[in-house]
């Protein structure tokens, strides 16, 4: 019996995949990024201070904050009131980090740019399509610094995009949904520059393990996906 995807989607085929900048009237950047029926809100604020242990280094800061509504899922998930759980600190610190990749620091200068990651419906890849949203809010975020002359140049030295990839009933497949993502034997997230480069590779095993063959199919997946992606934020950022 030969697989074919739930959505009909050819297996090298991303989701439908949709970036509004600009949804904020507050934040310094926004942007709300729809992946199929997953929906992020990212919102990037400036901060003139950075954190205390960085303070008088001539150096500025980013970081971020993920959290999904209490029905952005086909049932209830209770509010993290007090601390965030394991999997959200987890992902903040991914999307942190992702942004740090591609922003010169110096040339931010001592201050702090915060993203704010809010997940407002799942199906699927939130972690990735929140750092595809939110690299369209920061680059908002930064032109402003720029044209309200706060830095002189732009601190954003490439783009970031993240795409999820798995192998679902033995077959390689890019950008995964709900029910492909519960159901994969492996499920792999990506994170890339602009230029190619690789930020961070998560990939487990979750029922068979799986050769370099396979993880060289994935990552050309992850590659062919990710172009898409970055051409989409390019356009929001027209």
């Amino acid at each position: 019996m030969t697989f074919s995807r739930i959505d009909n989607r050819a297996f090298d085929e991303i989701r439908r995949t949709k970036i509004t900048p600009n949804i904020s009237p507050y934040a310094e950047g926004s942007a709300l990024i729809e992946i199929g029926g997953t929906k992020v809100l990212c919102m990037a604020t400036v901060e003139d201070k950075v954190p205390i242990w960085m303070r008088n280094g001539g150096k500025g800061w980013v970081t971020a904050e993920y959290a999904m509504l209490p029905r952005a899922t086909h049932t209830r998930i209770r509010r993290e009131v007090q601390r965030p759980s394991g999997r959200t600190m987890e992902i903040q610190r991914l999307i942190g980090r992702s942004l740090r990749a591609v922003v010169d620091m110096k040339k931010l200068g001592e201050r702090q740019l915060f993203v704010d990651c809010d997940v407002i419906q799942a199906d699927g890849g939130t972690r990735c399509a929140s750092i595809t949203g939110a690299y369209v809010a920061l680059a908002l975020a930064c032109r402003k610094l720029v044209s309200n002359r706060t830095v002189s140049q732009n601190p954003i030295i490439s783009e970031v995009a993240a795409i999820s990839v798995g192998i679902v009933e033995g077959t390689p497949v890019a950008d995964l949904k709900y029910e492909e993502d519960s159901t994969a034997e492996v499920d792999m997230n990506i994170v890339c520059t602009g230029t190619g480069k690789f930020i961070e590779i998560q990939g487990t095993a979750e029922q068979e393990p799986f050769d370099r063959e396979q993880m060289n199919d994935m990552l050309a997946l992850a590659e062919k996906g990710l172009r898409s992606l970055f051409s989409i934020q390019r356009d929001a950022l027209k």
